[in-house]
């Protein structure tokens, strides 16, 4: 028997000649997930999660974006025991390699829609409107809706489809552990920087810290923002 989804709505704008009339878009349940599993080589060994930008922890700001949008939220760690206050499933990965490509396959296996939007532990600025504009990329026949910046491609604050779950599995089987080889496989859709502006204007949902010059540039930014 095919699964049958509750879906979500979202707004397209107005029916031509209908006065008060919305048209909207069905779109399909999608899990959140988190990939807290990385090294942090560069942060001394530092759980880039749990540290805390503005006095701030950096999971619960990604977590409460993610409770308003997502009935289902995973995150992809080794070391469970460190988030167990968290109202979240807990998956480890199942290929015994540490890269991205790991996190995204358990998370791509666990979880029980057909979408996901998959975004790193390390981003203390996530925007809900970039994440509802990604969302609303969703279409029939697409893989993965992927922003795409200046700086290039975004493929950890992104949405994959259940689709691309063998092509990963593929890949990590045969030690090809560059996300990017995933794009080669499947159907994505890009969404363009002007797209993205609209939602999140200095594109802070990209920041992401790396290094404690990163952490330092984040406190400047959390700052300012709180003082506007």
């Amino acid at each position: 028997m095919a699964n049958i989804w509750p879906v979500r709505l979202t707004p397209l704008g107005r029916k031509a000649g209908v006065s008060g009339l919305g048209c909207y878009k069905m779109i399909p349940p999608v899990t959140g997930i988190i990939l807290a599993g990385g090294q942090n080589t560069r942060f001394s060994g530092t759980n880039k999660a749990l540290i805390r930008v503005a006095g701030r922890c950096i999971l619960d700001g990604i977590y409460d974006v993610f409770s308003e949008l997502f009935e289902e939220i995973i995150l992809v760690t080794n070391d469970p025991i460190q988030y167990l206050e968290w109202d979240l499933n807990i998956v480890t990965d199942i290929f015994p390699i540490r890269c991205s490509l790991t996190g995204i396959h358990a998370g791509l296996f666990y979880m029980n829609t057909p979408h996901a939007f998959l975004v790193a532990c390390d981003i203390p600025f996530l925007k809900k409107g970039l994440v509802e504009t990604i969302l609303d990329g969703i279409e029939p026949g697409v893989d993965i809706v992927i922003p795409e910046t200046s700086k290039g491609l975004e493929p950890l604050c992104s949405l994959y489809s259940k689709h691309c779950l063998k092509p990963v599995e593929q890949q990590l089987v045969k030690q090809q552990l560059k996300i990017r080889q995933v794009f080669q496989k499947v159907r994505v859709k890009k969404l363009p920087e002007p797209i993205l502006r609209k939602a999140d204007p200095d594109l802070l949902s990209f920041s992401n810290i790396n290094t404690p010059e990163d952490l330092a540039r984040a406190e400047h930014i959390a700052t300012c923002t709180t003082e506007e």
